[in-house]
């Protein structure tokens, strides 16, 4: 009996100090070692495939044809379970000895570029050139080459390793794909999450949360000088602007707002009928937000009221406002698991990591107090969101190795 015991403590030991290994101890596994020289020997098929991918089109609401290339590699590189999910999310798993922890891997597929934008890409030396180079398509090959790397090396976690490809990151997708995929398609079942976007290797552990709205302001209209006198629903939207222009807002926490496109009316000579604006804001405080949010209500109505007062209330103006955009606030604390075994990997790397904060696909579960976080895929760029976007791949390779090594680390 004395025996049994002794031995079943043995083996607890045994398991406890596998389960417990940090990152200073993983990075010199040798499985992990094999990764590591993998992910440098792989690099320059992996900067090819950036610019592969980066070729095939995916703007907004438009992911598919992307989506279903990364579903085809996913399967080539042999994950398990490889689908497409109800919101076009690519979802594939690796299983670990167990089910959990299960730490979910993660980039996306969307661009902020219309259709019909030229997404041809070029390079000159280190400098690859074109619409999402970086953002996200440098985040979609970190994440490739992280699961190449495993594979290679037949790296073993304790937990499951998730991989997804998802839509609806920018623009008015709305996170789209991280609510479909934390409420209905994994609900309950993503112990922690990373997303890959952006480039560097800086920490995003706070999520900057945002209102959007289309404003749409009415009137009856009329010839402009026939009709002279009406109320005019571009100048109703005319006079709102300059109003929430005038917001004074806190620079701590930052707090912002932004009339980003407007747009209405028939004719130079016609009162118009119809305007619209798109307004944008933002803050990583919930109360600041709020704050910010009510005060742009209240500009409309008064702006309304202010155009209708001045004609007299003839054809009078009225105003709408939809929410085409809601993403959540939320924050991962500065001592959970996550941040601080993020810390510990960069440092184990020798790589030196700010954290700071975003808005990305983590905003959705650390709104759930889910721990996540964002990282940067590696190399440095200029331009993100513009038609001249550059990545330059100088070392880029350490973005995927200290992916991997966090993966690795937290999978356990």
């Amino acid at each position: 009996m004395a025996r049994n015991i002794g031995i079943l403590f043995t083996l607890c030991i045994a398991v406890a100090q596998c389960y417990a290994q940090d990152p200073q101890t993983l990075i010199k596994d040798p499985t992990v070692i094999a990764a590591f020289d993998a992910i440098k020997r792989n690099e320059p098929r992996m900067l090819s495939e950036q610019a592969r991918i980066c070729e095939i089109a995916a703007p907004p609401f438009h992911e598919e044809q992307r989506g279903l290339e990364l579903k085809k590699l996913f399967e080539e590189l042999r994950l398990e379970n490889v689908h497409i999910d109800k919101a076009g999310n690519v979802i594939g798993t690796r299983s670990g000895s167990s089910p959990h922890p299960n730490v979910v891997l993660a980039a996306h597929l969307d661009t902020v570029f219309p259709e019909g934008t030229n997404v041809k890409v070029t390079r000159e030396g280190n400098i690859m050139k074109g619409p999402g180079i970086g953002d996200d398509c440098r985040g979609l090959v970190t994440m490739l080459g992280v699961i190449r790397a495993l594979q290679e090396a037949n790296v073993k976690t304790p937990g499951s390793l998730t991989f997804v490809a998802d839509v609806g990151e920018e623009g008015l997708g709305d996170l789209r794909g991280m609510k479909q995929l934390f409420n209905e398609s994994m609900r309950g079942q993503i112990d922690q999450f990373i997303s890959i976007d952006g480039l560097g290797l800086g920490i995003t552990d706070v999520g900057v949360g945002s209102y959007r709205y289309k404003v749409t302001f009415k009137g009856p209209g009329g010839h402009s000088y026939g009709a002279f006198g009406m109320a005019n629903p571009i100048q109703a939207m005319g006079r709102a602007i300059a109003k929430i222009d005038a917001f004074q807002v806190p620079s701590n926490p930052k707090t912002t707002f932004n009339v980003g496109r407007v747009g209405g009316g028939t004719s130079v000579n016609a009162i118009p009928f119809e305007a619209w604006m798109e307004v944008d804001m933002r803050s990583a405080d919930v109360n600041s937000l709020n704050a910010v949010n009510d005060k742009f209500k209240a500009a409309l109505n008064e702006a309304v009221q202010e155009e209708n007062q001045r004609w007299n209330n003839k054809g009078p103006v009225s105003v709408s406002a939809e929410m085409v955009g809601l993403r959540p606030a939320g924050n991962t604390p500065p001592d959970s698991h996550i941040v601080t075994t993020a810390l510990e990997v960069s440092k184990a790397l020798g790589v030196n990591s700010h954290v700071g904060e975003g808005s990305t696909d983590s905003n959705v579960p650390m709104n759930l107090h889910i721990p996540a976080i964002t990282i940067g895929g590696g190399g440095s760029g200029t331009g993100a969101h513009s038609l001249g976007e550059t990545y330059d791949c100088t070392d880029s390779w350490k973005g995927t190795q200290r992916a991997l090594l966090l993966v690795v680390s937290l999978a356990r």
